[in-house]
């Protein structure tokens, strides 16, 4: 299955926070989306890596996600080395994404900036014709993604360019709400953390209002580059 844009996050959830409506957006226009997870994000406070696996397909249906996998890397603990910049190569090479959607390049997680380098990485090395890769038993040929862009997560990081997704900030909302064990619950009796606050959730709604207010939008969400973004014309801008 070869898809236009895959979607990668170092822990389910990831994805639908900081792309969750472009990802909807894109969906809806027409491209194949996959998501690829890092880890089943088992050192969650809240939850269970078994319940982050349920959640995460519920939020995948939301989305309307062609596939979505996980690399079971150890949460916490995966290392930007050779062995895990393979196992990516693979999945890209497998999916041939013409754009790679992924973490933010720093942030308060350190699996956040992590990931995103290693993803970076596997990018550039996944078109490397020397470096051989075998899926179920077939080599694989080399594949390079056209674009790297990385969402924004916990820290705001000026983005390079944003998306208007105007209309489509209720499915991200929905799809985030999707991990209930993770976010805000006044029922709940489990440890509090930063991400169980209310304020937490509001935050989907206010940032992306503010970040659409920028581009005389509704909702806007926004992304940093690793080259420069280029357009045909100046009519390409909104």
């Amino acid at each position: 299955m070869k898809l236009d844009i895959l979607a990668i996050g170092a822990h389910p959830d990831d994805v639908e926070l900081g792309c969750g409506a472009t990802v909807a957006k894109e969906i809806f226009n027409g491209k194949k989306v996959g998501i690829l997870d890092l880890t089943r994000g088992e050192l969650g406070t809240r939850g269970s890596a078994d319940l982050r696996d349920i959640e995460a397909a519920n939020a995948a249906k939301i989305l309307g996600v062609a596939v979505r996998e996980n690399l079971a890397f150890a949460d916490g603990f995966f290392k930007n080395d050779k062995e895990h910049q393979l196992e990516i190569i693979k999945m890209i090479r497998k999916y041939q994404p013409e754009i790679v959607l992924c973490n933010a390049i720093d942030d308060r997680h350190i699996d956040h900036g992590k990931g995103s380098q290693l993803v970076s990485d596997a990018c550039f090395l996944s078109g490397l014709l020397k470096i051989e890769t075998q899926l179920e038993g077939e080599i694989q040929e080399k594949w390079r993604p056209k674009h790297v862009y990385h969402y924004i997560q916990w820290k705001n990081i000026e983005p390079d360019f944003v998306v208007d997704v105007s209309g489509f900030i209720g499915k991200k909302h929905d799809a985030v709400m999707a991990y209930s064990s993770q976010f805000y619950d006044p029922k709940s009796n489990e440890a509090e953390t930063p991400i169980t606050s209310k304020n937490f959730i509001d935050s989907i709604n206010y940032r992306a209002r503010d970040l659409g207010r920028l581009i005389g939008v509704n909702y806007a969400e926004g992304f940093t580059v690793e080259r420069y973004v280029a357009v045909n014309s100046l009519d390409d801008l909104i």
